[in-house]
């Protein structure tokens, strides 16, 4: 056996160390078992740590090198090792060991070519299954001797059942997966056979929470699983376990496509818990497969289908063979589209493997024979190099490697001849796989390529000679003929200087001329062509984004009406290409998502990255914040939306990237310190943000900052349970540190959100997070009266239940306290002229709708100072953070008259739709002193009437402080 030289010197190590370590154990390896193991410590890194790792695994393995199947017997010999232990640390490093061992030998299988690729995914699914079973069945008997039994409403013990979706779901994991679990019980009731009983769901959510400990938990002798959650009802919003009942009435009232197809997958694991699932699966069938055939699906299938390729575009994953063009995920797409369709009607469609899939599509003649071969040959070659790759060093990656010494091991264990011919390989069967899918249940409808005059070719051809194109140009009548002649010179002599490449040039040759089409006859066609040759700069060389423009005319249509309208757009789509993606489908971008749909799109966008690859999770939050941000102004520019509802998106996106970010900050601080003891068996997590300003008021407009606050509720003399144990409260202080750099670190695509946290009890100096006791006794004995009018615009975006109850509380006995009218007239009125001088126009022909007199926040004072001058009597002033509906309540309950208020409220308006214009043209807010005179006066006749005219002076808020 010759070894690739790049493999020499690792084996040389490998045998040096075993020598080193294990000289008996290595001396027992000789002739055809010696070479067999040199083989396989050169291709495997993983293989030769566990050897290393644990000294019995070598000769274990000499024993055991035929390809006797071993899954029939995990669940046995687990269950024995298990029912051995006492505790249950004990539990976890036999789990840990178990596998180790188990892996090692499927990876000597798999790189010594001595197991089918079906018989390697079903033994490590079965692997996974059996782990996730005994060590349920442990963790099971073991919270009955704590909390008792759960029983239904007629005493029968209940289980929890636990579903494996994915390739866990479908017998068919990869090497190194993490596995996605739901977690059900049968029916509500009580515990028995303990002191104290305790409700069904609260037994099942502490046994589930344990039961990801186990697998889940990084211990001295690693891991089993990374475990996903985030495929339950409401992902990781919702509650960790549900019964039936409920399952049944989330999935028939709020199931969205992409769960269906996630459902299809779904199998309970234990064989003991199927007869109980069958009932479950009964009332999921007509969720997940409809009776008929399902038209109604391909358009979701076709918007899967996009975002499928979309992703390959944004992550520029040409050498990933899951998601790539070509790779994994579309064969699972094929296969899973026509059972998402057809399974309804066609029962052999409802199998969930992926072989026995297509072996149905053959039968059922959906796809042409040939076809299927091609899908069936890829998958098998595509899956056998999938494990390979990651057992090389037990990873979970789909990406080829980079270094040569990787890419000769999989190329020896393919049975390739080098690096060059798997390539070759992978190619023809990856592009074989594309072309199936490119053909799949069509596209989104496309505008037929329209005839475009000669002349603009000829434009773009002689862009050298500007006195030509100057004389088409006028010729045609088109408005500033020399700018654009001159700006395309300008612009072919920089792409000159580019590396386009021949396929780069070919496209750009056949798009200029539309895209020119679209803009030289515009009155603006100088503007607009000055901002997309910005674009186009920045996507010469990316072919992938011209061939977008190319072959989907309708974006370009949408490209120039947003560029003309907003520059704040057309720097967006400049700066982060990504977005031109957006422009393909006009229900979603002049659409905006639902303000409620926001988290779950968000969960739904981040599900595809694994927890642990923070960059990545960090990059994918900011790019979905830039397709939102687009979809809102594209919705605000096309005139769908008034500026309330702008608001409100922008305001409700915050909120969904808040929670996300929290989620992100606490996966990293309980991975690192595990979580506070005084939440165990609680859903929660302790912890709120609380919105001021702009995002407590839901008005955030589009570069708005966010104003937080930080609580939390753990008591004192509390400790992290995990193996780095921390005080309780310093792991809040760092969950939010933490948070804070999640939204404040740049990034590739930009900054998420500034976040200011200056508004926190005592200011910049203060705690940067706080119980909300603390928070409650600062602000009735230390606050400022600009910090309570600052509480009048605020509201929780984020936290507990508990949590949510304790600030409302807190904030409606503080601005319902009883206050001396002329002091707080002469707090508020005192504070506003201090903005004004400092902030206010300082041009006498200018406004600024925000902070001179007769502006936006004169408004927001009056309302500020009413409430917290007559919440004492009327306490339903303090229901609302948003100033349009305080002005209706207080109308409402008399204290302005009615006119006043409605006056008040649409001279705001006004002015905040206005502000949302000139932010979107990237302008200004001080505009001509003679704009909203009349809506000036209004507001000045009621700070006269309200707050008198001639403010006292008062003391300034330190340092650092916000009085916003």
């Amino acid at each position: 056996m010759v070894l690739p030289k790049e493999l020499e010197a690792c084996v040389s190590r490998r045998l040096e160390q075993l020598s080193e370590k294990q000289p008996q154990n290595l001396e027992s390896w000789q002739g055809e078992d010696k070479e067999r193991l040199t083989r396989t410590l050169a291709l495997s890194d993983f293989i030769a740590e566990s050897f290393l790792h644990d000294e019995t695994l070598l000769p274990w393995m000499l024993d055991r090198q035929s390809p006797k199947l071993r899954a029939p017997h995990y669940r046995k010999k687990l269950k024995a090792i298990l029912d051995a232990q006492s505790d249950e640390y004990s539990m976890m490093r036999e789990l840990r060991r178990f596998r180790r061992r188990e892996m090692t030998w499927l990876a000597w299988h798999d790189f010594n070519n001595a197991l089918s690729l079906n018989d390697s995914l079903s033994h490590i699914s079965k692997l996974a299954e059996a782990m996730i079973m005994e060590a349920y069945g442990w963790l099971y008997a073991t919270c009955c001797a704590e909390w008792g039994t759960p029983c239904d409403a007629e005493g029968n013990p209940q289980p929890m059942l636990v579903l494996g979706m994915g390739k866990l779901g479908g017998g068919e994991l990869n090497f190194s997966s993490d596995i996605d679990l739901i977690f059900t019980y049968p029916e509500n009731g009580e515990t028995q056979g303990a002191r104290r009983s305790i409700a069904n769901a609260q037994f099942f959510t502490r046994l589930g929470q344990r039961l990801i400990k186990a697998l889940d938990q990084q211990t001295f002798d690693g891991f089993c699983y990374r475990v996903d959650m985030r495929l339950r009802p409401f992902g990781d919003s919702g509650p960790l376990v549900m019964s039936f009942a409920a399952l049944e009435d989330y999935y028939q009232e709020q199931g969205r496509d992409w769960e269906r197809y996630a459902m299809i997958k779904a199998r309970v694991m234990g064989k003991e818990q199927f007869a109980c699932y069958q009932t479950l699966r009964q009332l999921l069938r007509p969720f997940v497969f409809r009776r008929y055939i399902d038209f109604s699906a391909i358009q979701s299938l076709r918007r899967m289908k996009a975002l499928i390729r979309s992703e390959a575009r944004r992550r520029g994953v040409n050498n990933n063979i899951k998601i790539g063009a070509g790779g994994i995920r579309e064969i699972e797409f094929i296969a899973q589209s026509f059972q998402l369709i057809r399974g309804g009607r066609d029962p052999i469609l409802r199998k969930r493997g992926l072989f026995i899939t297509l072996e149905a599509i053959r039968e059922l003649a959906l796809l042409p024979e040939p076809d299927v071969d091609t899908l069936e040959t890829s998958y098998r070659y595509l899956r056998r190099l999938e494990n390979l790759l990651q057992a090389i060093d037990d990873k979970q990656t789909q990406t080829l490697p980079d270094t040569p010494r990787d890419q000769a091991r999989l190329a020896v264990a393919m049975g390739e001849d080098n690096w060059e011919a798997l390539m070759e390989n992978l190619s023809q069967h990856m592009a074989g796989v594309h072309a199936i899918f490119d053909a799949l249940i069509g596209d989104e409808e496309e505008g037929e390529d329209e005839q475009i005059s000669p002349d603009f070719r000829v434009i773009w051809d002689g862009g050298r000679d500007p006195e030509l194109v100057e004389k088409i140009l006028s010729d045609m009548s088109a408005p500033d003929a020399s700018d654009n002649a001159k700006a395309l010179l300008r612009f072919k002599e920089e792409l000159a200087k580019r590396t386009l490449g021949p396929r780069g040039r070919e496209v750009l040759n056949r798009l200029m001329p539309i895209l020119l089409s679209h803009i030289l006859c515009r009155e603006d066609g100088s503007v607009v062509l000055a901002r997309i040759i910005k674009l186009l700069m920045r996507i010469a060389t990316r072919t992938t984004y011209l061939e977008l423009l190319d072959e989907h005319h309708g974006a370009i249509e949408q490209l120039v009406r947003l560029c003309s309208a907003s520059p704040m757009v057309a720097e967006q789509l400049a700066s982060y290409p990504i977005l031109l993606d957006e422009l393909l489908d006009l229900q979603h971008l002049y659409n905006p998502t639902p303000f409620e749909e926001y988290g779950n799109e968000l969960f739904e966008f981040l599900a595809r990255i694994p927890e642990e690859d923070m960059e990545q999770q960090m990059e994918m939050i900011r790019q979905y914040k830039q397709t939102q941000l687009l979809r809102i102004a594209a919705a605000d520019i096309a005139g769908v939306l008034p500026v309330m509802k702008v608001s409100d998106h922008l305001t409700y996106l915050a909120e969904a990237i808040v929670g996300a970010v929290v989620n992100q900050a606490w996966y990293q601080m309980v991975s690192k310190y595990g979580q506070p003891s005084h939440l165990a068996g609680r859903d929660g997590r302790g912890f709120a943000v609380v919105g001021y300003g702009k995002v407590g008021g839901i008005e955030l407009g589009y570069g708005s900052d966010l104003d937080v606050v930080f609580l939390h509720d753990c008591p004192d003399n509390v400790y992290t349970d995990g193996s780095k144990e921390i005080d309780g409260r310093q792991f809040y202080l760092r969950l939010a540190q933490r948070i804070v750099h999640l939204f404040s670190t740049r990034t590739a695509s930009g900054v998420l959100y500034e976040i200011d946290t200056r508004l926190r009890p005592s200011g910049a100096s203060g705690m940067l997070v706080t119980t909300v006791e603390s928070f409650e006794d600062y602000q009735n004995t230390e606050a400022w009266t600009w910090e309570h009018q600052a509480l009048v615009r605020a509201r929780m975006i984020y936290g507990d239940m508990a949590l949510q109850k304790g600030f409302a509380n807190v904030r409606k006995s503080v601005l319902t306290k009883v206050r001396d009218i002329e002091t707080l007239r002469k707090d508020v009125a005192e504070m506003r002229v201090k903005m004004r001088e400092h902030l206010g126009s300082k041009q006498a022909d200018k406004f600024h709708i925000k902070q001179d007199p007769g502006g936006i926040t004169d408004i927001e004072f009056i309302t500020q100072y009413l409430v917290l001058a007559n919440s004492h009597e009327e306490p339903a002033l303090t229901r609302w953070s948003d100033n349009v509906r305080i002005l209706e309540d207080m109308a409402q309950a008399g204290i302005v008259d009615t006119s006043q208020a409605l006056a008040l409220r649409d001279a705001y308006v006004l002015m905040r739709d206005e502000i949302h214009r000139l932010n979107l043209l990237d302008a200004s807010v001080e505009v001509d002193d003679g704009k909203f005179t009349v809506e000036r006066r209004i507001v000045r006749d009621a700070w006269a009437m309200w707050m008198e005219t001639t403010p006292m002076n008062g003391e300034k808020p330190e340092d650092g402080e916000k009085p916003e």
